[in-house]
């Protein structure tokens, strides 16, 4: 498992060059001029200073240059300064990485409290009238868009009940009970659309579990159904979930640009929004990298995760 885990991690180097060259690419095709950003609309007839600020910057040289000057810097760990703010590219991400890592946690934990009941239930009682009332809260979480579900949210919530924030954010050290009470709407807009996918996906893999002969068995020899469900039949219904969640992960960090925009969270989905809008290429690239990298450890989380579910299951 450990040689498999470590063949992964070098697997990734390769990957995220890719995705570095391509960022790269992409930026330089993004409308507008980094350097008229940077030098302010008061200077922009400035000829002499919007000339050293290219210089500066390095957008005079030829781009293969621009690029391995870049990679040169990253594999040091300076990704440059942001041409919006002024500050190192990696303290900024630094900054704003715990905010986004909170909300996603938030939004798969409540995702998940109501998917794994809610789908269990449904397979147990098929067809029956709690596992159509299952089916309707998963087609309306799976349809309903992340940034309408955000705003009907910010309007019942806080513009009629006004029991939580609309937006803003308030760090850990300010109060834990604060904190929550401006990630519940984020996570919730964010999560449902995970929370009916699973709870699908958990429903059907549990039916189809729950007819297989080694369940069977079980119940022949006597256990209770409840021992047949934890004990023999979820471990295996669990696998594809498992799978889902590992693939929604990089939805969770795309939904994640537009419900911080929303809802005003000082993360790297927002980050990234502002640096497309200024043409802030250090940030721009610096949060796709990270991006990328979260979505492709959370592949490998995924399937060390099926050894521990499936003792079948071995890496060599």
């Amino acid at each position: 498992m450990i040689g498999y885990i470590l063949r992964r991690l070098v697997a990734l180097v390769p990957v995220l060059f890719a995705i570095s060259i391509i960022t790269f690419t992409v930026n330089l095709l993004l409308p507008g001029d980094p350097a008229l950003a940077y030098i302010g609309e008061a200077n922009i007839n400035d000829k002499v200073m919007y000339q050293a600020v290219r210089q500066e910057l390095g957008l005079d040289e030829p781009i293969p240059v621009q690029y391995v000057k870049w990679l040169g810097h990253a594999l040091h760990g300076d990704l440059g300064h942001s041409i919006r703010t002024r500050e190192p590219a990696v303290e900024g991400l630094l900054a704003r990485l715990p905010v986004t890592l909170e909300l996603s946690l938030i939004a798969m934990a409540i995702s998940l409290g109501m998917a794994v009941p809610i789908g269990i239930l449904s397979a147990v009682r098929p067809n029956s009238k709690l596992d159509l009332a299952g089916t309707l809260v998963a087609m309306a979480g799976i349809a309903v868009p992340d940034f309408w579900l955000a705003i009907l949210l910010i309007y019942v919530m806080s513009v009629w009940l006004r029991v939580l924030p609309s937006s803003g954010f308030v760090p850990l050290e300010q109060g834990l009970w604060a904190n929550l009470q401006a990630m519940v709407l984020p996570s919730v807009a964010l999560g449902m659309g995970l929370a009916g996918v699973v709870m699908r996906q958990l429903r059907s893999s549990l039916i189809e579990v729950m007819q297989q002969e080694y369940v069977l068995v079980a119940r022949a020899k006597g256990l209770t159904e409840s021992s047949v469900l934890s004990r023999h039949a979820l471990k295996n219904a669990l696998i594809p979930v498992i799978t889902i969640l590992g693939l929604q992960t990089g939805r969770l960090f795309g939904g994640a640009v537009l419900i911080e925009t929303i809802f005003s969270l000082p993360g790297l989905g927002r980050l990234a929004t502002d640096s497309i809008l200024f043409r802030d290429y250090p940030m721009l690239e610096g949060v796709v990298f990270i991006l990328a990298l979260a979505v492709a450890l959370a592949s490998l989380v995924t399937d060390v995760t099926y050894a521990a579910l499936d003792p079948r299951i071995r890496y060599v």
